[in-house]
């Protein structure tokens, strides 16, 4: 059941006194400069995108969880100058894979951090979220190695949300393309068979993420050059959702455009994974809609809040970092030929879908979209369509569903050795805060 507007702002307050060593001195009575009403000042104009109308309630709701963090996540992030981020790292690590119990003297913080993740929700249907997986493992296996780096640096589109990237040191490229990979390890860990289960890898590949994310928290609030009053919380839900949500958030903004208001069996199968996904990273039910209306009304809430911003030595610097980063594993004939063509396509993949084809803005961002990237994209749009109609087809085949499926699996299998091992750690000594906040 979704909260009331006071009671989500009693949830947000009560970060002063859960955690007064971190947010003691945050006045979360203060909308900070990111967050505005105006949605001619904000990255989204349009509040009623094909007559699906954003009402006061949703943006009273973004307002609020604009300045939420994690409570459990970062109150276990708080004990960096006790145990050390490594420390925290392993002891969570053993938790997830042999729960609390195998976990000797567990400090209260992670027995609640785990308990939380551990508490699937009513709302949660958990045979759905299983077959949202299996859906999932198409797109996968063969559009995510194409599409991962043109979505990331979608994020960096924005001063205000992506300070936090900028901060943890992934200016280099080196760091982007470790964050990168992590971020394309994540998704295909959480869609293998078993994944999401409570001792599954793609559980504790979230609870990872989770840490990651308040330890980015911790280290930013208490470097004392985090500026609350322009940035609010660092790494706020409603940043999380675009990352959890844009593929659902496409989906639903195409269905409606269509004149249908319902997702399909199937449609509705990959909306729970993405929902449960999200609940594991922390996210509210409220910020997570099952419906097309829904889920198009909570991102244009936050999209059509949040201040426009774009700094070059911000966002433009990530977005080129991320760009020139080498994503494969190493410098083969087959993995350099692999690069020069996945670039080509995240280039016109970021161009289409998140710059409304506007290659003049895209070029002042640091991508230039050349006639050769956009043939290069289109070959590879071609193929990975066919293959995935293919294996669509396959899966309604009688006989061929598990065969499919297993072909699938293996190749996601595959794609998780190359991306390599995620560390999901964020180490303050790597911080680059002095012009961010500014």
């Amino acid at each position: 059941m979704s909260l009331s507007i006071d009671q989500v702002r009693a949830k947000v307050a009560s970060q002063k006194t859960l955690l007064p060593a971190l947010y003691g001195n945050v006045d979360f009575d203060a909308t900070p400069e990111r967050f505005t009403w105006d949605p001619a000042l904000a990255v989204v104009r349009d509040r009623k995108p094909m007559g699906v109308e954003v009402t006061q309630e949703d943006l009273d709701r973004v307002h609020a969880y604009t300045m939420l963090g994690d409570v459990v996540a970062d109150a276990y992030a708080s004990l960096i100058p006790q145990f050390g981020f490594r420390r925290l790292i392993d002891l969570l690590t053993r938790a997830c894979d042999q729960g609390i119990a195998a976990v000797p003297d567990a400090p209260p913080e992670l027995v609640a951090f785990i308990a939380a993740m551990e508490a699937t929700p009513d709302w949660v249907d958990m045979d759905l979220v299983r077959e949202g997986a299996r859906l999932d493992l198409n797109a996968t296996a063969h559009l995510a190695p194409f599409a991962v780096r043109g979505a990331f640096i979608a994020t960096f589109l924005n001063k205000y949300s992506a300070l936090p990237m900028a901060l943890t040191g992934t200016l280099s490229n080196d760091s982007a393309a470790r964050r990168v990979n992590e971020t394309a390890t994540f998704f295909a860990t959480t869609v293998l068979p078993g994944a999401l289960e409570r001792h599954g890898a793609g559980f504790k590949a979230a609870a990872m993420v989770r840490l990651m994310h308040s330890m980015v928290r911790f280290n930013a609030l208490r470097s004392g050059r985090w500026d609350v009053g322009v940035y609010g919380v660092p790494i706020p839900q409603v940043d999380q959702m675009p990352a959890g949500l844009i593929p659902i958030f496409l989906m639903s903004f195409d269905i409606i455009g269509k004149g249908r208001r319902r997702f399909t069996p199937e449609e509705r199968a990959r909306v729970e994974l993405a929902r449960y996904r999200c609940f594991l990273l922390g996210l509210p039910e409220d910020l997570l809609a099952d419906t097309p209306e829904g889920v198009v009304r909570a991102m244009t809430a936050r999209n059509s809040t949040l201040r426009q911003g774009f700094d070059d030595a911000t966002c433009g610097a990530l977005i080129r970092a991320t760009m020139a980063a080498y994503l494969p594993p190493d410098r083969s004939p087959a993995n350099r030929l692999h690069d020069r063509i996945e670039r080509r396509f995240a280039k016109v993949f970021f161009l289409k879908h998140f710059m409304k084809g506007d290659r003049a803005a895209a070029a002042r961002m640091g991508v230039e979209v050349t006639p050769a990237d956009r043939l290069v994209f289109g070959a590879v749009a071609l193929g990975v369509v066919t293959e995935m109609a293919a294996f669509r087809a396959a899966r309604h085949a009688p006989g061929l569903r598990e065969i499919s499926e297993a072909v699938l699996v293996r190749r996601v299998r595959r794609l998780l050795a190359r991306y390599g091992h995620a560390e999901y750690v964020t180490d303050a000594a790597r911080y680059r805060p002095a012009h961010a906040a500014a």
